[in-house]
């Protein structure tokens, strides 16, 4: 695609738009990059923060009548590259747009704009006794950059993933037009349901300008356990057991005893749990103390009749969020190992010991280290590729076979190449490899109708 540069001409027509201290042409290399591990940063060519749709769809106007190329952004928080100006042109930041519009305590419901923080949201809710429970850990986040990437995290074991909680979107299509789709209502069998297709579409389809939550009740007691395990076999064959009984945990996550010990030398906290190769963290809620009491008792019998050596139970706030704070960091604690880059992968969950033995195959034969962790309740394996020496260009050179190897080997396993992270820019040339030829090429044409001259977020899930 033959893009326009951003002209003279142009920039003032955006600070008609939105004045002139929201239009940004210096200094611009912060919104060039997101979190996503060794990808090169792009600055764009000019910065632009409108405060509401209708500033969102004259952007769009001119942007589209011009050819220029526009990457909408939230909190840069992305492990994909997805909100990268990769093609230089508008970087759309919805920042200013970070109003909490309404708390519907009767319909369970919040109406927020998309550049409002997760923590903000979790705290105006809460403080009226309601729950938002997707929690991807990054409460840095905007709730916009979720929906772009239907992001999940933990809790999803119970609670699900965004797409389970957005009732409704506005939405401003790549010509200006601004659609609304989806509402308060719980039920809906009208056409086409839009705003699922546009939540996950990371930012390729249309700007996201309003988001209709669904809201739950607030669960009043909470109970953590980590249980030992010297075998990941017997770890992860805990979690169909704990299942099968009825229990269904907000969380089940496993980590391996190195990335354990890590997290703990590189927070600080050490938790009162014994030395094993293996742990799971399982986290259980209810509005009834007791129903918490006797869940609690039930899967650590479960997971002690499945071989666990001990289960350490955390029934305090503060005890709570020291684990909460360890789990938390182990991407930070993985950076300072060396050379690192990271990549999130879904397998069947009774096949996580079994991707895990893969990744180990995978460290020898390319003479890295690729480790894992993540969601044992889902299926959801965050893994690291590391190199303790050696150059940055070379390990570079080296990733795109060591990712090959992984994502076949997921896809082998009954798999997909990403659960929450997104493609964006760094993952779609993988996309093949999970994902038919007929399939990718529906998804273009989707993308065609939205988008004819393919000025929203240009080479991201494919080119």
């Amino acid at each position: 695609m033959n893009y326009k540069k951003v002209t003279d001409e142009v920039i003032r027509r955006l600070k008609e738009i939105v004045g002139d201290e929201n239009v940004l042409c210096e200094y611009l290399m912060d919104y060039g990059h997101d979190e996503t591990y060794l990808l090169d940063w792009v600055p764009p060519e000019v910065v632009v923060k409108p405060k509401n749709r209708t500033e969102v769809s004259e952007i769009l106007k001119l942007a589209n009548r011009e050819i220029i190329p526009v990457t909408p952004r939230g909190g840069g928080t992305g492990l994909s590259g997805a909100a990268v100006p990769i093609y230089g042109g508008i970087l759309l930041s919805l920042e200013r747009m970070n109003r909490i519009l309404e708390i519907d305590e009767d319909n369970f419901v919040a109406v927020v704009e998309p550049g409002v923080i997760l923590a903000e949201l979790y705290k105006a809710v809460e403080d009226r006794g309601l729950y938002y429970p997707v929690y991807p850990e990054e409460e840095s986040a905007t709730i916009g950059g979720n929906v772009a990437t239907n992001a999940a995290g933990m809790k999803a074991v119970k609670y699900g993933v965004t797409r389970n909680y957005v009732m409704g979107l506005e939405a401003v299509l790549p010509n200006g037009t601004v659609i609304e789709t989806g509402g308060k209502y719980v039920k809906n069998s009208t056409g086409y349901n839009l705003a699922q297709l546009l939540t996950g579409s990371e930012g390729t389809l249309a700007v996201v300008t309003k988001i209709i939550l669904r809201l739950i009740k607030r669960p009043k007691n909470r109970c953590y356990l980590i249980p030992a395990f010297e075998s990941l076999g017997d770890a992860i064959s805990t979690v169909p057991k704990i299942l099968k009984e009825g229990i269904v945990p907000v969380a089940i996550e496993f980590m391996i005893g190195a990335a354990m010990n890590l997290c703990q030398n590189y927070t600080g906290i050490k938790l009162p749990i014994p030395e094993a190769k293996n742990y799971l963290i399982i986290i259980i809620e209810s509005d009834s103390e007791l129903e918490v009491k006797d869940l609690t008792e039930r899967v650590n019998a479960i997971c002690l009749n499945n071989g666990a050596s001990d289960v350490f139970i955390v029934d305090t706030e503060k005890d709570m969020k020291k684990v909460s704070d360890v789990r938390a960091k182990l991407a930070f604690a993985v950076k300072e190992l060396g050379l690192v880059d990271m990549g999130d992968a879904v397998v069947p969950r009774s096949r996580i010991p079994d991707f895990m033995k893969m990744l180990g195959e995978i460290s020898q034969k390319h003479g890295v280290l690729v480790s894992g962790s993540g969601h044992a309740g889902d299926g959801n394996v965050h893994f690291s590729i590391i190199s303790f020496g050696g150059e940055k260009e070379e390990f570079k050179r080296k990733l795109p076979e060591i990712f090959k190897d992984v994502f076949r080997g997921s896809v082998a396993l009954g798999g997909t190449i990403s659960g929450e992270h997104g493609i964006g820019v760094a993952k779609k040339k993988y996309v093949p490899i999970a994902i038919k030829q007929e399939q990718i090429e529906l998804m273009r044409n989707i993308k065609r109708v939205f988008d004819p001259n393919c000025i929203l977020n240009p080479g991201k899930i494919f080119d």
